[in-house]
């Protein structure tokens, strides 16, 4: 799932530097679309722009905590794609921040994507956006943990009985 949002992001970049013009956005789908080229140099929003180094620096962490610590534990198919979608998106900015103008650690995002009332995004950004709703999805609505064990919520027993007998072991957790 990395590889495959990380290589979509990038590939989407390329064609969005060869073909698009920074001042001739193009609309599409009756607007609902416009492809705008922006060279982000900030964080969402633009905000921080004269703090790049930072969010190279947060990205590179990031990615390490995620790679070292979460992926060995993942238990859960849904997971694996939650965790992929995160690495794909973290990587696909920390990619344009290493290897983009004006330098390494400096790099502008490449952003191109224009929804309506919405600032201008990536194909990373979707990826780390999914990631976080399937994330929250799994966590609070499902209750499955990342090693696959599920969670027990207070006040769902059927019977109102206190007695953890009639649950599965991995439902006592």
């Amino acid at each position: 799932m990395a590889v495959a949002g990380l290589t979509v992001d990038i590939v989407t970049k390329i064609i969005a530097v060869a073909h698009l013009e920074p001042l001739i956005p193009i609309r599409l789908l009756g607007g609902l679309l416009t492809l705008r080229l922006i060279r982000n140099p900030g964080a969402a929003f633009s905000q921080g722009q004269r703090f790049t180094y930072v969010f190279a620096i947060a990205g590179i962490v990031v990615l390490a905590f995620v790679v070292i610590k979460l992926v060995p534990r993942i238990g859960h198919p849904a997971w694996a794609v939650a965790i992929g979608l995160l690495c794909a998106g973290v990587a696909g900015n920390l990619t344009d921040r290493l290897f983009r103008s004006p330098g390494v650690l400096r790099g502008h995002v490449i952003d191109f994507l224009e929804l309506p009332y919405w600032p201008v995004f990536n194909v990373a950004d979707m990826c780390i956006t999914s990631a976080a709703i399937l994330i929250i999805f799994l966590s609070i609505v499902k209750g499955i943990a990342i090693t696959g064990e599920r969670h027990v919520r207070a006040g769902r027993r059927g019977t109102g009985d206190d007695d953890d007998h009639d649950r599965s072991p991995i439902a006592r957790g």
